[in-house]
């Protein structure tokens, strides 16, 4: 039987394509071409080999343009269907919150602070904390200097008690001074006027409406969600809100929230150094203006924001949203590429079909990955390390013995820390996808938090035999921004191995020394 190949025009390929994206998620935006809605398929192309020759690693993009979706892509072995941790991304849903709040007349903005916790003040209570307000909190002058935020996380249990205990040395509204525990305090005034958590009260009002599931936010040991960050969502959840936004407060019709408010929340409300030169001021997109827990972006954009490199990037006058994860360690670098690439994508109406580059866009978009640790042969001393275990003495790392176990191909290790044992698998060149009670590392590892939220966090491990005696571990924690790496060296009984996370960048090290008894 001789079969003829028929030629399927190159639409009926794209159309398949976006029916079956639209098809994986009832509740997600449509998709349409980019050029359908101005926007040039070869723009987006080179910002996606831009990004990934950078010094920025690319978890996700997602690119709307009049409410559609015309690019999105995930970088293997980050997905779709997985959240990702937003740190200060958070802050710009607690300050929707206040929003829906003052919405219902619930508070106001003009509200003093102290006025929502009576019975968490200090003994004397100082004219500028009197002073302080929600408007100021929002906008990031509470006055205070340096940031608390740390200090207070990792000692106290009641921080809405230490937050207002701290010394307010300037006038409040007055400067600037990012400060997540004032973010955390805005939570707080929401669980107090409402009696639900921040995550629960926008459940109806925000998260429902917009299709947004399987959201989770950490707490403190209160059980008040922290606010300024600990927030996970999905890449199109992060597009969702952007969009709600960009559509002042609309959604399919309904105006969840004031149009007014949303032109208040992304208005400038305080210049961040305006002591800086205007050369200073345009090359940088952290001087454009504070607004309410959002930022100010050069070409009158704006967007919310969070650490490593998370972004939702709104831009009015594209009629645009942007959406990204990722891990980086210069940010400034990584928006520098979406304005010398993607803001020139846009253009004003429909542009000519361009078959080749909205082909190659597709395929580009389809098979997006992030470098694997190479397969090779597997080494000698695997039959002679197999099963054995490793034992350490006391040290930083807080690791008591590592074990392997080699089977079908696959590294399994058993790490034992002073409080937990953790199983974790690798592939040989490859992904082996997983679930762990292991917490990745984080800025806020040091907390008191219930951090019990943080369990069975989806990971991908993957190992190479850099020599004989050498091999190394990657392990990739998929709903955060960070990645564990060990390399273990073997010296007969003796096993030396050196831990770094891309959290530090590789600026930081830890080398330790075990011994087996086998």
């Amino acid at each position: 039987m001789i079969c003829k190949r028929i030629a399927i025009p190159f639409y009926f390929f794209l159309l398949f394509f976006n029916l079956q994206a639209w098809a994986q998620n009832a509740s997600s935006f449509p998709h349409s071409l980019p050029e359908v809605e101005g926007v040039t398929s070869s723009n987006i192309l080179q910002y996606l080999s831009a990004v990934e020759k950078s010094k920025n690693e690319p978890h996700s993009i997602m690119i709307l343009r009049h409410g559609k979706v015309v690019a999105e892509g995930w970088w293997n072995p980050y997905q779709s269907n997985l959240r990702h941790t937003m740190y200060s991304t958070s802050k710009s849903f607690t300050s929707t919150a206040i929003g829906f709040a003052v919405s219902e007349k619930r508070l106001t903005v003009n509200d003093k602070v102290i006025s929502f916790f009576p019975n968490d003040l200090p003994d004397s209570v100082s004219p500028y904390l009197a002073s302080l307000t929600v408007r100021d909190v929002l906008s990031m002058s509470d006055g205070m200097e340096p940031d608390p935020t740390f200090a207070v996380a990792s000692k106290d249990s009641n921080w809405v008690k230490a937050f207002l205990a701290l010394p307010i040395k300037y006038k409040p509204g007055s400067q600037f001074l990012y400060n997540s525990l004032g973010t955390f305090i805005l939570s707080a005034i929401i669980q107090k006027t409402t009696g639900q958590k921040t995550i629960d009260y926008l459940r109806p009002r925000l998260f429902e409406p917009l299709g947004i599931e399987d959201m989770d936010w950490e707490e403190n040991l209160q059980g008040i969600n922290t606010g300024g960050w600990g927030l996970r969502i999905k890449t199109e959840d992060m597009a969702k809100l952007g969009q709600l936004y960009l559509q002042k407060g609309k959604w399919k019709g309904k105006q969840l929230l004031p149009a007014s408010w949303i032109e208040e929340a992304t208005s400038t409300k305080i210049i961040q150094h305006p002591q800086l030169s205007q050369a200073k001021k345009d090359s940088s997109d952290w001087e454009q203006g504070y607004c309410y827990q959002f930022w100010r972006c050069r070409h009158h954009c704006y967007r919310a924001d969070g650490a490593f490199g998370q972004y939702i990037i709104v831009m009015p006058d594209q009629d645009a949203v942007i959406a990204i994860t990722s891990e980086t360690p210069d940010m400034q670098d990584e928006l520098n590429l979406v304005w010398k690439y993607l803001l020139p994508a846009f253009q004003k109406g429909k542009l000519p079909v361009n078959k080749k580059m909205e082909q190659a866009l597709q395929q580009k978009l389809a098979s997006l990955k992030l470098p694997l640790l190479a397969k090779k042969d597997p080494s000698p001393i695997e039959k002679n390390i197999s099963g054995k275990l490793f034992s350490f003495m006391p040290n930083e790392k807080h690791i008591e013995s590592i074990s392997f176990l080699f089977d079908n191909n696959d590294c399994h290790i058993v790490l034992k820390t002073d409080t937990a044992t953790y199983p974790l698998s690798f592939g040989p060149g490859s992904w082996k996808l997983g679930e762990t009670n292991m917490r990745p590392v984080s800025i806020v590892s040091g907390a008191r938090e219930n951090f019990s939220i943080l369990s069975d966090n989806k990971i991908a491990g993957s190992y190479e035999w850099l020599d004989n005696q050498t091999i190394e571990l990657l392990l990739r924690f998929i709903e955060s921004p960070h990645t564990e790496k060990i390399i273990c060296h073997f010296d007969g009984k003796n096993i030396h191995i050196e831990t770094q996370n891309s959290f530090d960048f590789g600026s930081k090290k830890a080398m330790l020394t075990g011994s087996t008894k086998g």
